[in-house]
């Protein structure tokens, strides 16, 4: 297997043509690295630097729930990284306030309007994408306290919700950067020669798996945006078409020419049954999100994420219809115990698992992906949304270990004054108050979970 040039970019230029890419066209992440400046080189560069699910959902929103008061929150649960002691928090107001600026350019609206997604053509509806061109994200509020940020946002759901990538990919870059920011232009060439070396290994690997399907999903905690780019580029050299399928990232999904991939996220059901007023209300919730989903889209985007308030209880109560979707995305908890589950469901509805699709999403890397699909490829249809460990593996490359990646979300944490709550499969992925938590266990019939270690 051929090497490419370590640590060496193609700037989307129009040197790029054909599938080639001329010598003189491509850049040097390490010198463009060496010489950042915010002002040339902004962290988001355009409102389509997001994933193609918080699009999809938006216009979902803007269609059912566009009124709905919203607060986001940033959660570490990493708090041993102390972020606030790592980032300046004048560089991270910048970043932040040149977000605030960005507007849907001419170029982008067109590729939105025009572009055939997921085989369906004008998938965002006129007066959704006349609004989205008149949008600017809303303030936000941002404090330090004991080493960390606590950083906010509150409105109308359809503009906050848009604000949860940026802010996450502005404070992984920052902290990027900051580690970065002492090494010397040779320090950074060999770092990001090793980091090119060790991901081509692992598309080495990715090549001998038969039939692999996976995309990129690591723009929300992402090594950098020109990172996740070259991840891409790798990505479609050394996979090909046929076994890697797109990526999440909206701005890199225009450029390269590739599919934009996503579906739906946890968001949606925390929020709907926020609003609940008692708890049978807040026990149907998750099935209302996805009677509006039904209504508004169809074939693979009709993918099941059963674990916000536990995969069990919610497959065990889920109406018949739900049995006739596309597949299920498994993101907490045991993947195989989850592959085993939704196998077993599928089975018990009268469906044939070997016509439905799995996409794995959680903690994934090389040897995981190995493992599950040598297991589940005959019995299911199987494919992988690669996230972190493809567009930010930097472990062990710098001394102290201070770019490994780590676990930051940003979250809605209330909705219309109510709390919000999220159970995941896996206890240490939870979020909201306590007594809320104990409330959604027993609404959910939510038994004993096993804790596993959040790794990204």
């Amino acid at each position: 297997m051929a090497t490419p040039g370590h640590g060496v970019l193609d700037s989307g230029g129009a040197g790029c043509f054909n599938g080639t890419i001329r010598p003189e066209d491509r850049m040097d992440i390490a010198t463009r690295v060496h010489n950042h400046n915010w002002k040339i080189d902004p962290v988001v560069r355009s409102l389509l630097d997001t994933d193609f699910y918080k699009l999809l959902m938006c216009q979902s929103v803007f269609r059912n729930r566009r009124g709905t008061r919203v607060v986001f929150s940033l959660i570490n649960r990493h708090r041993h990284i102390r972020l606030a002691d790592l980032i300046d928090e004048g560089e991270l107001r910048e970043q932040l306030d040149h977000v605030r600026s960005l507007s849907l350019r001419r170029g982008e609206s067109t590729w939105l309007r025009g572009n055939t997604f997921y085989g369906r053509r004008q998938m965002f509806r006129p007066d959704f994408m006349e609004w989205f061109e008149g949008m600017r994200l809303p303030p936000y509020h941002l404090e330090k306290r004991d080493g960390q940020f606590e950083l906010t946002f509150e409105g109308n759901w359809p503009e906050v919700m848009l604000w949860e990538i940026p802010a996450l990919a502005v404070l992984m870059e920052l902290r990027s950067r900051a580690v970065l920011r002492d090494m010397r232009k040779f320090e950074l060439q060999v770092l990001y020669a090793r980091a090119t070396t060790r991901l081509w290994e692992k598309i080495g690997r990715l090549q001998k798996i038969p039939g692999l399907k996976i995309a990129d999903f690591g723009t929300r905690r992402r090594h950098s945006y020109l990172w996740q780019d070259w991840c891409v580029q790798a990505m479609q050299e050394g996979l090909g078409e046929s076994a890697f399928i797109g990526t999440s990232n909206c701005l890199i999904a225009m450029k390269r020419d590739i599919e934009a991939i996503g579906t739906n996220a946890h968001e949606l059901p925390m929020v709907e049954a926020a609003l609940a007023n008692d708890d049978a209300e807040l026990a149907r919730a998750p099935y209302r999100v996805l009677a509006d989903w039904h209504e508004e889209h169809d074939g693979n985007l009709r993918i099941i994420l059963p674990d916000t308030f536990g995969s069990e209880g919610f497959l065990r109560n889920a109406p018949d219809w739900l049995a006739g979707w596309t597949g299920m995305r498994i993101d907490s908890g045991d993947p195989v115990a989850g592959a085993e589950l939704a196998i077993r469901w599928w089975q018990e509805r009268g469906e044939d698992p070997r016509q439905k699709l799995l996409i794995f999403s959680d903690g994934l890397d090389v040897a995981l992906i190995e493992d599950l699909h040598a297991r589940f490829h005959d019995r299911v249809k199987v494919s992988f949304g690669w996230g972190t460990n493809l567009t930010n593996d930097f472990r062990g490359l710098v001394e102290g270990d201070r770019l490994a990646p780590f676990s930051l979300v940003c979250k809605a944490v209330s909705a219309d004054g109510r709390p919000t709550v999220k159970l995941s499969d896996n206890p240490n992925k939870a979020t909201g108050p306590a007594d809320e938590i104990e409330r959604y266990k027993r609404v959910f019939g939510v038994g004993a979970q096993t804790a596993r270690e959040i790794q990204v």
